[in-house]
């Protein structure tokens, strides 16, 4: 493990594989170095010829929770590990670590050479099935109260629409622990989606001037969980984009 500072002197902590063009990769909602797939795709990444930087993103893992949270900490991280890959990267995000990589992108301009997303959930949504405001205020609430796992049925059940017989099951697995320890950084994944209201920004992707790839999967891993639109948001982001596939 190797530890960066950033900005506001919040400790980031990654690794770091392979030699060749630098590749940052962007986790979603609750993974970590050490949980989610972010890790084995470096590896795999570095063996192809790449040097790829995974780490953990604040609040989460062995890095840093510097509050109050905003977006802008979260971009000044990234920045902060493209200058230890020398100045300039690809990035990589998934779900809603896609969504930070893009607001990165809009930021730090030449900083990045070139960006792919996997499965940004941009939905444009109904607010009555997602009332963003709402989900932010008790998801906050209830990290405040110590009420992780509470706070973890929140966000994962009405943003990721988990159906409740799916989180049950959650709850009596042996990796439950480990989500509730990593629920408050949903508070930071919420502050991102619901800053933009689920939904692609024309003024945002416009600003995006290197080439990006929007991608979504065929498949949905969880039974009752409609993911559709997944594809319809890549559709959108490769459309506003300047240079968008």
């Amino acid at each position: 493990m190797k530890t960066v500072a950033s900005k506001d002197g919040t400790r980031i902590a990654y690794d770091m594989y392979g030699a060749g063009p630098a590749i940052v990769l962007v986790d979603g909602a609750t993974a970590t170095r050490a949980s989610g797939g972010s890790t084995e795709l470096a590896q795999s990444l570095a063996k192809a010829g790449f040097r790829t930087y995974v780490f953990d993103r604040r609040t989460r893992g062995e890095s840093g929770d510097t509050q109050p949270y905003a977006v802008v900490r979260e971009v000044e991280d990234i920045a902060e590990l493209i200058d230890q890959a020398g100045g300039t990267a690809d990035l990589y995000g998934i779900s809603s670590g896609g969504a930070l990589a893009l607001e990165a992108a809009a930021v730090l301009g030449d900083k990045v050479k070139k960006l792919a997303v996997y499965e940004v959930p941009y939905m444009g949504v109904d607010p009555a099935r997602v009332p963003a405001r709402e989900i932010l205020a008790n998801t906050k609430r209830l990290v405040r109260e110590g009420k992780n796992g509470d706070a973890f049925v929140e966000y994962m059940g009405k943003v990721a629409g988990l159906p409740e017989e799916i989180l049950a099951g959650m709850k009596q697995a042996p990796f439950w622990p480990m989500l509730e320890a990593v629920a408050p950084s949903l508070v930071n994944d919420a502050t991102i989606m619901f800053g933009r209201d689920f939904t692609p920004q024309k003024e945002l992707l416009e600003k995006i001037t290197m080439p990006v790839l929007a991608l979504s999967g065929d498949v949905d891993m969880l039974s009752g969980v409609d993911t559709s639109f997944m594809a319809k948001a890549a559709e959108a982001i490769a459309r506003m984009v300047p240079h968008g596939t």
